[in-house]
């Protein structure tokens, strides 16, 4: 006798699989339009990094499995040891073994909400329960009522700074505060993924973090940001060795390409320009979202390289306005639209358009 689940998949998949939905990317643009829907860097690559991708053509060979020179550069950076440092294909990779090394049935994924969409698809790839504490009124992290959440069966908490998609950051010493508030043996994760466009003093820094060594701490980050490699997917974590030891052993081998290290490492050697463009885009963000507001829209403070706008459930309406116009946008349905910071050309078109949805 055959069991088939009331699904079309003719194989046994796990039933909270089966029902969980593809990641959706961004949506992609045509010709004509602005493309400002997935957070990439509208620059090309940084000085050097093409030439040295075109030179990594030992294809026919695997990579380096540890990235090792890239690790010894990082580490060198954030003043550690190598060991301390992991690198796979993109910051998410990270997140999706962190999450299995750590968290399985019965145990919890805690982490606020809105944020990155990714969250709740880790928690349940691995077979844990997802929970979610609301954004404050201004969208960023009420670290009091996620602290709060935290129970015995809680394995991982997740703290996105700058929030994505709302924008806001959370403070070095609301976060020293929160650290001190989880029990030693949770994780708990930094996801930087756009620390490089933070221009807020008080906002939390990774590097503090890391300098503070507190075992139970990862920081992420990522090339695919500021750095504009997303099509390349690499992506980092600092941390305890024996932590990113467990992360290092449910990830699938091989998976950072030579081409993604050498881009890495190209870039690295390209920080003055990286911090000239990330200026740019960091004046032009502040310079939208001001108009945003003048225009009626109740913009968070924004320190990504993107704004929000809270739409509420107009979402899907208004990023079809945009879409109309020529400006790709993404919507959270029932929340709110996520406008990446493109091209200075760009700017006028969505303003207009944000200005005749309000």
């Amino acid at each position: 006798m055959t069991d088939i689940p009331p699904t079309d998949i003719p194989v046994r998949v796990r039933p909270e699989i089966a029902g969980l939905p593809a990641y959706k990317q961004g949506g992609q643009a045509g010709a004509d339009a602005f493309k400002l829907s997935s957070n990439e860097n509208p620059y090309e690559p940084l000085p050097g990094v093409v030439a040295a991708v075109q030179a990594a053509t030992a294809f026919n060979r695997y990579p380096d499995a540890s990235a090792a020179r890239l690790r010894s550069r990082l580490a060198d950076r954030f003043a550690i040891t190598p060991d301390a440092v992991h690198i796979a294909a993109g910051s998410v990779s990270i997140l999706f073994q962190l999450a299995q090394a750590t968290s399985g049935p019965g145990d919890e994924i805690l982490f606020s909400w809105r944020s990155f969409e990714a969250y709740p698809s880790l928690a349940t790839v691995a077979g844990a329960t997802a929970v979610t504490v609301p954004n404050r009124g201004d969208g960023g992290h009420d670290l009091d009522a996620m602290a709060a959440a935290i129970t015995d069966r809680t394995r991982l908490v997740i703290v996105c700074t700058p929030n994505n998609p709302t924008g806001p950051v959370v403070t070095q010493a609301a976060f020293d505060a929160f650290v001190a508030a989880v029990p030693a043996d949770v994780l708990v994760v930094l996801d930087e993924a756009y620390a490089e466009f933070v221009t807020d003093p008080d906002a939390v820094r990774g590097e503090a973090v890391v300098a503070e060594g507190r075992p139970n701490v990862v920081v992420l980050r990522t090339f695919s940001k500021a750095y504009g490699l997303a099509g390349l997917r690499v992506g980092y974590a600092i941390g305890h060795t024996r932590v990113l030891d467990a992360a290092r052993a449910t990830g699938i081998p091989l998976s950072v390409t030579a081409v993604a290290e050498e881009a890495a490492l190209a870039s690295l050697d390209a920080e003055e320009a990286l911090q000239e463009r990330v200026a740019v885009i960091a004046e032009r963000r502040d310079r939208l979202a001001a108009r945003l507001r003048e225009a009626g829209w109740d913009v968070p403070e924004a320190q990504g390289n993107f704004v929000w706008l809270p739409a509420g459930e107009r979402a899907l309406e208004v990023a079809a306005a945009f879409e109309a116009a020529g400006v790709i946008v993404r919507p959270f349905a029932g929340d709110g639209v996520r406008v990446s910071i493109g091209e200075e050309e760009s700017l006028e078109r969505v303003v207009e358009v944000a200005a005749a949805t309000r």
